[in-house]
């Protein structure tokens, strides 16, 4: 079955874990703008440079940058019946673009999945990753301007999905089964169901 999802939530809530267990589930490709920029960043390039001291400060790489990252991303093969989008949009504009994208090819965004987990309990949860895996960019301070500007920019963006009934709530907190599990009967509720 073709999906195009969307998955959001604050940084720490286990998208990128969940987004491949989706994306798996549904025989579609995830894409991460995170971890592209991160492949860029350890291979220093241009980009990578760049998005580097962004993402240092605690802030997001800008809309046009990753617009055309997306639009180049998705004109590939294996997401031509659909894809997991982590990470994307985070931003209005980055919303409208992939709207006007879509739009161009007849189809659009099937659901939105939103983990929603308590922030004290991200940040606890980011800072023992940290130190697990020797991430500079996750920091005390840092993490937590990370949740604040996510919250900023991407209140809105949820906002502008359930205006047209598109998103779906799933509690973040728990174990990766437990939290799979809310996923799968979130969307099979939408009509959408994996391994179909």
């Amino acid at each position: 079955m073709s999906a195009r999802l969307i998955i959001v939530g604050p940084p720490g809530a286990g998208k990128g874990t969940q987004a491949g267990r989706i994306a798996e589930g549904f025989g579609v490709p995830a894409i991460s703008t995170g971890d592209i920029f991160r492949k860029n960043v350890s291979e220093g390039t241009p980009l990578g440079v760049q998005a580097k001291a962004i993402m240092d400060a605690g802030n997001y790489v800008p809309d046009e940058l990753t617009n055309e990252l997306v639009k180049s991303r998705l004109a590939e093969a294996d997401a031509a019946q659909g894809f997991l989008l982590d990470g994307y949009p985070r931003t209005v504009g980055q919303v409208e673009y992939l709207d006007a994208l879509l739009a161009e090819q007849g189809t659009a965004i099937d659901a939105v999945v939103q983990l929603v987990a308590d922030q004290d309990a991200l940040v606890a949860r980011l800072l023992k990753r940290a130190e697990e895996q020797g991430r500079s960019d996750d920091n005390e301070e840092t993490i937590r301007r990370r949740q604040e500007v996510y919250t900023e920019q991407t209140a809105p963006i949820v906002a502008a999905y359930a205006e047209r009934g598109l998103v779906v709530d799933v509690d973040g907190l728990g174990g990766i089964d437990e939290v799979g599990d809310r996923i799968q009967a979130a969307l099979s509720s939408r009509g959408l169901t994996a391994g179909v």
